[in-house]
């Protein structure tokens, strides 16, 4: 039997021996080494309820995050939420990825991807519309952390008015890690 491979071109080639360069930094600059994969990771996430006249928003979005050392940690995550009011409902969930940075304990930068996939549906009279998109989010925040919890706000620099289930690009944010 006989196994073909694909020659590597330069520029994949680089970007492996990047990345693999890379990693073993983060690595190399942990002091505690020696210690057990899972005692570093940490999970956590958030949860959002809110009820007005005529209207209801759940929102949870569980995660994890390989704690590198005490500055820096990253990790993906999941994200469901559902709006309804009156006549209008919408559900949105996908996946998310997190990078955390502490320069001191008390402050703490974030960077998180989401990609959402958003349902919407509204009923006229006699006839429902209905509407399926993606939404990406690209957010930019800081935040003020305490022992597992911090609080902050974050800046989507992707947002769409049109298409974007948050109101405005600036979302305040609670984010629980244990």
């Amino acid at each position: 039997m006989m196994i073909f491979v694909k020659p590597l071109n330069r520029k994949t080639f680089f970007l492996g021996l990047f990345l693999l360069f890379s990693i073993g930094f983060c690595f190399s600059q942990n002091p505690q080494g020696n210690g057990n994969f899972w005692d570093k990771i940490r999970f956590g996430g958030g949860i959002g309820l809110n009820f007005s006249n005529g209207g209801f928003n759940g929102a949870l979005s569980p995660s994890a995050i390989y704690q590198f050392n005490e500055i820096f940690a990253a990790g993906i995550g999941a994200n469901v939420n559902f709006f309804k009011f009156n006549d209008q409902q919408l559900w949105a969930y996908g996946p998310s990825a997190i990078v955390l940075v502490n320069p001191i304990p008390e402050i703490q930068l974030s960077g998180e991807f989401e990609q959402l996939r958003v349902n919407t549906s509204i009923r006229t009279l006699g006839s429902t519309v209905e509407e399926d998109y993606w939404s990406p989010g690209l957010f930019l925040g800081a935040g003020y952390s305490t022992n597992f919890a911090t609080f902050g706000i974050r800046y989507n620099v992707l947002h769409d008015s049109e298409d974007s289930i948050y109101l405005n690009a600036w979302v305040p944010f609670i984010r629980f890690y244990f």
